[in-house]
């Protein structure tokens, strides 16, 4: 298994009209599988459906 590094904006605030940064390291598989993990830990944590997350970096990281 390898760390992949996430970076993104989600769609938050007190309003809902304002893309707050998020940063995540999670373990998995390959980079799909970590993409489809940060949309599901987004997901549960903010209440937040995949449209109002956006990805824009995946790395790996020792």
């Amino acid at each position: 298994m390898t760390n992949f590094e996430i970076k993104g904006r989600y769609k938050g605030g007190l309003i809902g009209k304002t893309w707050l940064p998020f940063s995540k390291v999670v373990d998995s598989q390959n980079e799909k599988n970590a993409k489809n993990m940060v949309y599901s830990l987004m997901g549960s944590q903010h209440g937040l459906k995949r449209g109002l997350i956006k990805i824009d970096e995946v790395k790996t990281v020792e």
